[in-house]
């Protein structure tokens, strides 16, 4: 049986496949309300076609759904994306006060979850969302392993 997660983290794959198809990394991320079951928006990485180095995913996406729920706060909305958070990320998923983060693939290098600063454990760190790791991760790296490697051969 599919879980719910998995088939929320299925749209976030589906924005990630458009993200390389633009020569973006392969990473996608969409906002859900479980009270109403429906994506809040969704958004793929950006910074080379937006000339912006912020334009991650999970930035996108949260900015998208401060627009549509007329708040800069997000309680009670779940964020999925198809890889670890970075810390810039981590942040503004602390600011903007989600309440669940649910990540595909680990990302030893970059990610500040479960890796690298472990943003949510810092004493500094004002809101903590609910965290579940590993959901399609696999399908999530094959896309960014895929990616990469068609990367090195030009």
């Amino acid at each position: 049986m599919i879980s719910e997660d998995e088939t929320w983290m299925r749209q976030a794959l589906d924005q990630a496949r458009e993200a390389a198809l633009d020569g973006e990394v392969p990473i996608g991320a969409l906002i859900f309300d479980p009270s109403s079951k429906t994506v809040v928006s969704a958004a793929r990485n950006s910074p080379i076609k937006l000339n912006d180095p912020c334009a991650h995913a999970e930035i996108l996406a949260i900015r998208a759904a401060g627009q549509v729920v007329g708040n800069y706060r997000l309680g009670g909305l779940w964020l999925y994306v198809t890889l670890e958070p970075c810390a810039m990320c981590a942040g503004a998923i602390s600011h903007a006060r989600i309440s669940r983060l649910i990540y595909g693939a680990d990302d030893p290098k970059g990610g500040a979850v479960d890796h690298g600063p472990r943003f949510f454990a810092q004493p500094t760190c004002h809101w903590r969302p609910e965290v579940e790791a590993g959901i399609l991760a696999e399908d999530s790296s094959v896309m960014l392993k895929g990616f990469f490697r068609e990367r090195r051969k030009t």
